[in-house]
């Protein structure tokens, strides 16, 4: 087949983010959270298909426009076997694409879009921009992040075990300003591989029709930036493909094997027994979570200032964590591998309804889902943080770090930019009296930065 691409000079023009991280950086975090993905998830080992998907990345990565190529980045292209509409690709080129993603595909175009769209993510570095923005991390900590968005599921869902109640981590589910630059990039990249950009418009109008209760996990992922289907087309036409490849005999011999194999688990079935192994390994870095006595708040405080974000006061021996996109301020002994059974954690979560009360009632039901034995013990009630209307919610909780009940207080507001940011307090409940005073004082110093 003869391929002839004219690219119009009036393209969209994109430029990557700021970004403080090096491309040598981007290449160490997305092979270690890469060999976290194998061990984790089912990548099947199937050469008709991966050979397949790694010859569109192939033609991809060779479409890649010279300003935009970083001679460090190692691409690579794997098929994971569950039945979910996703595909992600991490910092310094891994992509993994689900099985399901090549299922619903209708022509191998749509395939490319998908890999355009997230190759693009890799190209303009959005995973280390993104973390840009927050508190400094250090690669190792973002390493765990990245795999705890993976597993994840989906926005506002809590990557949490007993007490644990990080939100993981938004470093893989970009804004929609990153959003409509991947999918610009990516009708580019497609059109000079030979695609028509339209083929990656109509997959995503594919995968919005098939979205719903249970719907496809690429859409918690990558939220519409609005107008997606009809920019992208826009788009596609200063970007002429003369007889586009769409089908491909491999591509129909991909989807004929698919057909004849056993059907695809979903991430949840097939991460089920990952999740249980990891619930056995013992719980703190010191083994004492659960079971060490742990002192009393001191009536001294000391003032972290956490990054361009905020600054807040807490007790003078509680030690600072900073895990994925949160910070954790809890005495020595509460806290352990990711749990803690006293203390403060706080972060923000992208809120895409830009309302307080819809993302404060998301937030508590995702803790509750991981929580069977979480209830709510009081109404909401408004209060202030550093002058911004919040909601104070009250839970109970059984902790799997202790047996014991424990109670949780849950504050809620809004950043500037609509977010919301969230301060998490947990006691036990025969040690509330104690803490809750202890709380107040901790949350009426936060002071925002932003």
């Amino acid at each position: 087949m003869t391929l002839s691409v004219t690219l119009v000079t009036a393209q969209t023009p994109i430029s990557p983010p700021e970004n403080r991280y090096t491309p040598a950086q981007d290449v160490e975090l997305g092979l270690d959270a890469a060999s976290q993905a194998r061990r984790q998830l089912p990548v099947m080992r199937d050469d008709s298909v991966t050979s397949y998907i790694q010859d569109v990345g192939r033609r991809l990565v060779s479409a890649i426009p010279s300003n935009l190529e970083h001679r460090e980045f190692r691409y690579t292209f794997e098929v994971v076997n569950v039945r979910e509409i996703n595909a992600f690709a991490l910092p310094g080129g891994p992509m993994f694409v689900n099985r399901g993603m090549l299922e619903a595909a209708r022509n191998e175009g749509e395939v490319a879009g998908v890999m355009a769209h997230e190759l693009s993510h890799v190209v303009l570095r959005h995973g280390t921009a993104q973390a840009s923005k927050a508190t400094k991390y250090e690669i190792g900590t973002l390493a765990g992040a990245v795999i705890g968005a993976i597993i994840g599921g989906r926005v506002g869902s809590v990557v949490a075990q007993g007490t644990q109640f990080g939100l993981g981590t938004a470093f893989l589910r970009f804004g929609r300003e990153y959003e409509r630059q991947a999918d610009l990039e990516g009708a580019q990249i497609m059109a000079r591989a030979g695609y028509d950009p339209r083929d990656m418009a109509n997959m995503f109008r594919t995968i919005e029709k098939q979205s719903g209760s249970g719907g496809p996990e690429w859409l918690s992922d990558h939220p519409n930036p609005g107008n997606r289907y009809e920019y992208i087309t826009k788009e596609a036409q200063l970007l002429r493909v003369d007889n586009p490849l769409r089908d491909s005999s491999s591509f129909n011999r991909v989807k004929t094997h698919l057909k004849q194999l056993p059907r695809a688990p979903s991430t949840e079935e097939a991460t089920r027994s990952t999740r249980r192994s990891d619930d056995s390994t013992p719980r703190g870095t010191t083994g004492r979570v659960g079971n060490a006595r742990v002192e009393r708040p001191s009536s001294r405080f000391r003032q972290y200032d956490i990054g361009d974000l905020f600054t807040i006061s807490v007790p003078s021996n509680w030690d600072q964590m900073e895990r994925s996109d949160t910070v954790t301020f809890a005495p020595d002994g509460a806290y352990g591998q990711g749990t803690f059974t006293h203390g403060v954690e706080i972060g923000v979560s992208r809120n895409e309804s830009h309302s307080l009360q819809r993302a404060t009632n998301e937030l508590i039901d995702s803790l509750a889902q991981n929580n069977p034995n979480m209830r709510r013990t009081s109404n909401q009630r408004r209060v202030t943080i550093d002058g911004r209307s919040g909601v104070q919610t009250t839970l109970s909780n059984v902790s799997d770090a202790t047996g014991g009940e424990e109670t949780i207080q849950v504050v809620t507001t809004q950043t500037r930019d609509g977010d919301l940011f969230y301060a998490i307090a947990v006691a036990p409940r025969d040690e509330s009296s104690d803490y809750n005073p202890v709380f107040q004082r901790v949350l009426g110093s936060i002071r925002f930065n932003d």
